[in-house]
């Protein structure tokens, strides 16, 4: 193991926190210190970029990056590769991700996909699409879930999915799902979606959508339950998709569909609010929120998608859960193993990103921007 350095904000005084986070500029950039802490070397991950959700309505989506080589964790990297971009990133970074030499970043209230080369961050298109959701890449397209109307309209449209080519950044092709729709997955020449209906509870939708690539049409809705969101899916091309349920007596659930033949197979008395599969197992965090108790619950989960069983220990220890306020993201690092989880704290103020070792153990921490979102690694 060597010793590398990383970027980490320094704990500044309560008052001075409140301060910086009272007020907000667009050349406000705040320049890394550094921390010397043991990083295994990699052979092939250069580093990767933390997604800042950011409050809606704020404009405070941003984008970070962790350079592996360098040891520096770098906020705002968006705005310094793009001074003369207004606003920044925009407003509420809800998904993005790598395909080829581009980073696809998905700012859902400001309705559009920025295109961003992978290296140097500087913008190449916007790609203007009202109220998208989640993306993912398949033979050279790139496709995106859409609520499409205003956010929180009841009385909105059926969602779409949005076929991007990812050489013209053009949107191709278009196809009619369901209400609200969440993460989809690519797999076998079919694009399984979840579908939410999340505007207009208790009248939520409870389907996943499959649409066959090749005619883009939807040829099939899969009953599941209602509120869905999450989707995963393991080496055996069996599909996990998450119910939020509807926060009152209906709790959130993991449903596993069977590709094959396109139906439900089982499922799991699992909250879910994200997942990660890595290595035939899934990691799982649950922030459960009942309207019932006005609280959260929050637990973390794993589970074996070879044999279909929930693994009896937590992937955290109990050290590590206490630190964590509001689990917001997780990905696992393919070469170290290690669990990187975000804290998006109170929604308002800067969040913390963790890293945790195989055995649940923290090995560091540094402060992120707004809500923490999503982390993909950049090889």
């Amino acid at each position: 193991m060597k010793k590398r350095k990383l970027g980490l904000q320094v704990v500044l005084a309560l008052a001075v926190v409140f301060f910086l986070n009272g007020c907000r500029t667009d050349d406000a950039f705040e320049d890394p210190t550094e921390l010397e802490i043991p990083i295994e070397p990699s052979s092939k991950i250069e580093g990767f970029y933390l997604l800042n959700e950011g409050n809606m309505s704020m404009n405070k989506a941003a984008l970070d990056y962790m350079d592996f080589e360098t040891g520096i964790y770098e906020k705002e990297v968006f705005r310094t590769a793009n001074p003369d971009e207004v606003g920044g990133l925009g407003d509420v970074g809800n998904d993005m991700g790598i395909y080829g030499s581009k980073l696809y970043v998905v700012v859902n209230a400001s309705n559009k996909v920025e295109v961003l080369d992978v290296k140097t961050r500087k913008k190449i298109k916007q790609i203007n699409i009202d109220n998208c959701r989640y993306i993912t890449f398949y033979k050279g397209k790139a496709y995106l879930s859409t609520y499409l109307g205003s956010i929180g309209d009841p009385d909105a449209a059926k969602g779409k999915i949005m076929e991007i080519d990812t050489t013209s950044l053009s949107v191709t092709r278009s196809v009619n799902v369901g209400r609200q729709p969440e993460e989809l997955i690519a797999y076998k020449d079919k694009i399984y979606v979840a579908n939410s209906g999340g505007y207009s509870p208790p009248n939520y939708e409870s389907t996943v959508s499959v649409v066959d690539i090749n005619s883009f049409e939807e040829t099939k809705r899969i009953e599941v339950a209602i509120n869905l969101h999450r989707m995963q899916i393991d080496s055996e091309g069996d599909l996990y998709v998450s119910s939020r349920g509807d926060y009152y007596e209906t709790p959130s659930k993991l449903f596993v569909v069977d590709t094959d033949i396109d139906e439900v197979k089982t499922s799991f008395d699992l909250a879910v609010s994200n997942m990660t599969i890595f290595n035939d197992i899934i990691y799982i965090y649950s922030t459960e929120f009942s309207y019932l108790t006005g609280e959260n619950t929050i637990s973390y989960d794993r589970l074996d998608t070879k044999t279909e069983t929930i693994l009896e220990d937590s992937f955290i220890m109990d050290e590590g859960k206490d630190l964590i306020k509001i689990p917001y993201g997780i990905k696992i690092n393919p070469e170290t193993k290690d669990i990187l989880i975000t804290d998006a704290k109170d929604y308002v103020t800067p969040g913390t990103l963790y890293c945790f070792s195989s055995e649940g153990v923290l090995k560091w921490s540094v402060e992120t921007g707004d809500i923490p979102n999503k982390v993909v690694f950049k090889y």
